[in-house]
């Protein structure tokens, strides 16, 4: 994020401490969904988007959707869960299956889903979106912002920029999941990351 961008966002919440707008957050799993919450409950009436065609296999998109039910057990929240569909995410990146964690397959990953939020807002009058996805360590919070600022002047619905790893986010949401008792996955999520898990 740059600083301009930076002082924007700052002036922004502060504007929204005041009033409340609806944000569509993206959300990949209850962990990391717990630590952003806390972040952006403060200044927003927050509602997740669960729209995630890369998770593989189908099990594992269950299992990550349904530590949602345990996180409604401390946080109050709407979700809206988008049918399963893996082809979506597999015609995306043919090319690019050979892909290093974190190359061009991953930011096409991004780009899908992020707009696929985007349309979504647009289309249910939300002001803003977002994505949980900045808060892991291994997803680049840089690609991640200037997709969503492509997508905001597409779509022209407000692109929240963030890196929420920061201000002990990502600390936070494995406290969180220690307390909760949530499912930590040891994969990004995909079947290239999971296959590369299984290697060793």
């Amino acid at each position: 994020m740059n600083q301009l961008n930076k002082v924007e966002t700052e002036n922004k919440l502060k504007e929204l401490k005041t009033k409340k707008e609806k944000i569509l957050l993206h959300v990949c799993c209850a962990p990391c969904t717990s630590g952003v919450f806390d972040q952006l409950s403060p200044y927003f009436d927050i509602v997740l988007l669960y729209y995630n065609p890369n998770i593989y296999p189908k099990d594992e998109y269950d299992l990550r959707y349904d530590m949602f039910e345990k996180l409604k057990q401390h946080y109050n929240f709407e979700i809206i869960d988008v049918d399963y569909n893996e082809d979506e995410f597999l015609n995306k990146v043919i090319g690019h299956e050979n892909d290093r964690e974190g190359q061009e397959r991953c930011h096409i990953c991004y780009r899908l889903r992020l707009e696929f939020t985007a349309r979504y807002a647009k289309e249910h009058n939300f002001k803003y979106f977002t994505t949980t996805l900045s808060i892991s360590p291994y997803k680049n919070a840089v690609i991640l912002n200037e997709i969503g600022q492509e997508l905001e002047n597409k779509y022209g619905v407000k692109y929240l920029y963030s890196d929420f790893k920061k201000k002990d986010g990502y600390k936070n949401s494995i406290k969180n999941s220690k307390e909760f008792g949530l499912y930590r996955q040891d994969y990004c999520g995909c079947r290239y990351s999971y296959y590369e898990k299984n290697k060793n």
